[in-house]
């Protein structure tokens, strides 16, 4: 990994921020924002806090994440989340690097993947997935698992043979290997 030290310019913020407030901007080499793809007409990124690093990723459109993840060899899921007979979130999750990409096809939040969040974590779709499956506490979970032919509870397998349906809504999902 390549390393250069930089500084952190400082400047009175504008526009209709508080008085005193400031905004800070860094400068990035070059070269590294071509090896990141990016130009200027193309400058979308998704800035990620670890509380100790900040993180530069170019957005990139779902076939671009598709496209690199596969030419590397990853293990990459399309999961199209229904409300009824209507599209309204398709996820392309890499369960190689534990990453994932949303389109949303709705503005009603409630029947989204992931209501309002944008960009949803790993530990988000894992929650959502098993949000979609029998709790792991049911009684007489065994015998659903055998009926469904599974011998432990995985919830990628269960919703890849129960669809994620559940009684209490017209909410379902497909989920396909790329």
């Amino acid at each position: 990994m390549e390393s250069r030290k930089a500084k952190i310019s400082s400047c009175a913020a504008g526009g209709t921020a508080s008085k005193g407030s400031k905004t800070y901007k860094l400068t990035i080499p070059s070269a590294w924002i071509s090896k990141l793809g990016l130009d200027k007409d193309s400058r979308d990124v998704i800035l990620a806090f670890d509380g100790n690093s900040i993180i530069v990723t170019p957005i990139q459109t779902p076939k671009q994440f598709v496209q690199s993840r596969l030419s590397a060899g990853h293990n990459v899921v399309s999961i199209k989340y229904f409300d009824n007979k209507k599209l309204c979130s398709r996820i392309y999750a890499d369960k190689t690097s534990k990453e994932l990409i949303v389109q949303n096809y709705t503005d009603l939040f409630t029947k989204t993947a992931f209501g309002k969040k944008e960009n949803p974590s790993w530990s988000d779709l894992e929650f959502f997935i098993e949000d979609r499956c029998i709790p792991r506490q049911r009684a007489g979970l065994r015998y659903y698992l055998e009926a469904l032919g599974l011998s432990e509870y995985d919830p990628w397998s269960i919703i890849s043979k129960t669809k994620g349906k559940m009684a209490e809504d017209m909410q379902w999902m497909e989920v396909e290997e790329l």
